[in-house]
């Protein structure tokens, strides 16, 4: 603590030197809607003094007293210049329209032109709107989940599996946020859609190393979702009628510039569909999802301003009046921002989210019936300050606390009139953390980000406390060997972690840059799941007495480089990343309704490393990227694969993606994925013996992950029809997209197992078996979805 003040000392005595400065501060946003423009470019022209708008369109500079033109610029927008005479510190806002010239293109990136290059951020990756809508898509349905597996480093265990993969890590290494709040299941209909309604995102930004200081909670990436705000200049209503499910969004300002609001929602209607062509036994089978977006703000003044935002969303699953299953999120997050200072910037997150499931099964709950539910639950404050020293020196500092109850099973089986309880016992949790980041520019062409997060992890009494002996061999669980009764608030066992993050950017000419960055992560709860991809019923538990904190450290080097204009940009990085405290089970673990499940943990190390490339064309009427990865993701386990490493069950050698557009007219745009890797491992008997004259497989050596799942890829392709320019000015635009998706149906396994005959076979008779292939999309999908906007 003492090096941390003396930090901000330091920090705080620069800003002294340039007392007798000026500071121009204010907002940019888009004039049709008032959306606020992240990331915007704001420079004084003649000079190398600029800076980019932070994530709420805001932006401060600080310089000598002079007169000046101020110059601000967005991809897509038309530029805004103004001269004023700084004499003083001055407000000055910027309402940019949109570019007429610009319309036509599909827009790869909207962010500063070069700021690829010229930032000391790596391992980032941004997406906007516009690019996410064009994309094909299964069904025809834009979705912020599948678009970034596109990216170089994101890969997915296999189609429609939920969650995503980010440098070797496992989905719950990811921290997905919408607008600041922890989303835990961020899939619709077991992984084939992300719960994010296209019609309420403004922005998507992924984090994959080079994480700033500012995020925690997570090993491997940050996906930080933003909705939008609300048009508050005018009423505007958009939706769209697809082939799986409907959508529908209102917008329109409250108080004109100063307040609006956004309702957004979708529902699915499969089972709508499918009930003609369903039999006796399952008429009356539910299979749908819907959501529900809210978010409204307040401008008090030009110095305050609220945000309120909330997510409700939900998955049904009933093959009859006698079973049922569900799950779901709801987020609720409260922003204040407030300008202390023309410097001093300050956020504060107050956010509540929570993920549910449950099952039902019995037509009678008082005779025989099932029921079982599961949540976690956690609150957070979160205040956040960016101090602007000058355009090349910004302090950022803050912390948070969050507080998680998990409720692992709250279940009850009946049976002829016998109620059991078989519930788990809740958890309780408490996790805070400050920071402190510095970005600086040291030299003409050398820039530095660097901080430290300092985060504590307190396990939580209320319940049994059990401590576990040595396995009587390895295999087994662990032993019983104490338990002991705790308080509800008491501390059973806590960690403290430092956790250092630097990245650097040293610029080798005007468009070419090198990188480098170092991030250690500290991770305090983990998802209990040994199935092949994750499911609505895998369970959260928080760091015990027996069970330690994930961390890793990555280290990253990359090149990055600017063709013709900033049309082309081309980069190339390299990452090593270790892995301590993994989590994996013994063989046969049961993670289910099991108060003991503790142990059945087996504790390991991992690596992954890897090299990924991207080159993208930016601008004119054809645009698009191309990815490649060449990665290894690997753990070493005491007690699996005979204490050697093994390939994780997401790793993927080769990860190759290919995306284009290209604007044939003014109405039309054409677009196409392809998509290629390798397969991921899986572990098959490889060798087998009789038994009583039945063939037993056998996996001789105790080998995990020993053969790989044949290769994965597809070709999509759409065709979007905008509505025609000279009747741009009508209040109904329409656009129709139709789109194929696995063009040349090609039959991708999702996994193979093996299977033999039936039955006893005869004495010296050969055994008949297969392995057998298990696809989830082996076919073309023809998708036409109709898009629309009222204003």
């Amino acid at each position: 603590m003492k090096h941390l003040l003396t930090f901000l000392t330091l920090c705080c005595s620069l800003s002294l030197l340039a007392q007798t400065n000026v500071t121009v501060k204010g907002y940019v946003r888009d004039a049709a809607n008032g959306e606020t423009l992240i990331g915007a470019t704001v420079y004084l022209d003649g000079t190398t003094k600029g800076t980019t708008t932070n994530e709420y369109g805001f932006y401060s500079l600080t310089v000598a007293p002079d007169t000046y033109t101020l110059v601000v610029t967005y991809l897509g927008y038309g530029e805004q210049r103004r001269e004023v005479k700084l004499l003083g510190n001055l407000t000055a806002d910027f309402n940019l329209g949109e570019a007429g010239s610009v319309l036509e293109e599909v827009l790869v990136t909207a962010t500063e032109e070069d700021q690829n290059v010229s930032t000391v951020q790596m391992s980032v990756e941004q997406l906007d709107m516009s690019t996410i809508e064009k994309l094909p898509s299964l069904l025809g349905e834009v979705d912020v989940l599948r678009s970034i597996q596109l990216l170089p480093g994101v890969t997915s265990v296999g189609e429609g599996a939920a969650g995503f993969n980010v440098r070797g890590g496992s989905i719950d290494q990811n921290l997905v946020i919408l607008d600041e709040a922890p989303v835990f299941n961020s899939s619709h209909l077991f992984g084939f859609f992300s719960v994010f309604n296209p019609d309420a995102v403004k922005g998507v930004k992924l984090y994959k190393g080079g994480i700033p200081a500012r995020y925690g909670g997570r090993l491997s990436s940050i996906l930080d979702v933003r909705m939008k705000e609300g048009n508050n200049q005018q009423f505007e209503m958009q939706g769209g009628i697809g082939t799986i499910f409907s959508r529908l969004s209102v917008e329109a300002p409250l108080v004109k510039d100063k307040s609006s609001f956004l309702l957004a929602g979708r529902r699915s209607y499969i089972d709508v569909l499918a009930a003609p062509f369903l039999n006796e036994n399952l008429d009356g089978t539910k299979l749908n999802f819907y959501d529900l977006t809210l978010k409204t703000n307040y401008r008090f003044s030009d110095r305050d301003q609220i945000f309120l935002s909330g997510y409700l969303g939900r998955d049904v699953f009933s093959p009859g009046d006698d079973a049922g299953f569900s799950w779901g999120n709801a987020t609720g997050t409260l922003r204040w921002n407030h300008l202390f200072t023309d410097k001093l910037f300050a956020n504060l997150t107050a956010y509540y989210s929570d993920y549910d499931y449950a099952i039902d099964f019995g037509a009678d709950p008082n005779e025989d019936a099932f029921n079982w539910d599961a949540s976690i639950v956690n609150t957070s404050l979160k205040p956040e300050f960016s101090y602007f020293i000058s355009p090349t020196n910004v302090l950022r500092f803050g912390g948070q606390i969050i507080h998680y109850r998990f409720e692992p099973a709250n279940a009850v089986a009946v049976s002829q009139g016998d109620r059991i309880d078989i519930s788990v016992n809740r958890q309780w949790a408490l996790e805070s953390g400050a920071f402190v980041e510095h970005e600086v520019t040291l030299f003409e062409k050398f820039k530095l980000n660097y901080g430290i997060r300092l985060s504590h992890f307190a396990y939580l009494g209320g319940r049994n406390a059990y401590t576990y002996g040595e396995p009587l061999r390895e295999g087994l669980p662990r032993p019983l060997t104490g338990i002991t009764t705790t308080e509800r608030g008491e501390t059973i066992k806590d960690w403290l972690n430092w956790e250092p993050r630097a990245a650097l950017q040293y610029a080798l000419t005007e468009t070419s840059s090198v990188k480098a960055s170092y991030q250690r992560t500290a991770q305090y709860i983990h998802l209990l799941s040994n199935t092949t991809a994750s499911i609505p019923l895998d369970i959260w538990t928080p760091s015990t007495n027996n069970i330690d904190p994930q961390l890793a450290d990555q280290v990253a080097l990359g090149y990055f480089r600017n063709f013709r204009d900033n049309a082309f940009e081309l980069s190339l990085e390299t990452y090593y990343k270790s892995f301590d405290n993994l989590i994996d089970y013994i063989d046969g673990a049961d993670l289910v309704l099991n108060e003991f499940v503790e142990g059945q943990v087996l504790v390991g190390t991992g690596r992954a490393y890897g090299t990924e490339l991207q080159f993208k064309k930016t601008k004119g009427r054809a645009s698009g990227w191309l990815s490649y990865t060449l990665a290894r993701t690997e753990r070493l386990v005491e007690g699996i694969n005979n204490d050697e490493w093994y390939p994780t069950r997401f790793d993927q050698t080769h990860n190759f993606n290919l995306t284009g557009f290209y604007e044939l007219n003014d109405r039309i745009t054409l677009s196409a994925t392809f998509v290629y890797n390798t397969g991921t491992p899986l572990t098959l008997a490889n060798s087998g013996y009789y038994q009583l004259g039945y063939y037993v497989p056998n996996n001789a050596g105790d080998a995990r992950n020993n053969f790989r799942i044949p290769d994965y890829h597809r070709l999509d392709v759409s065709l979007t029809l905008d509505p025609k320019k000279e009747k741009a000015d009508r209040r109904w635009q329409g656009q129709w997209v139709f789109g194929i998706y696995n063009l040349y149906a090609r039959r991708n396994p999702f996994t193979v197992y093996g299977q033999q005959a039936d039955g006893r076979t005869a004495p010296g008779a050969a055994i008949n078996t297969e392995a057998i292939k298990l696809s989830v999309v082996g076919s073309i999908v023809p998708s036409v979805s109709y898009n629309f906007t009222f204003k």
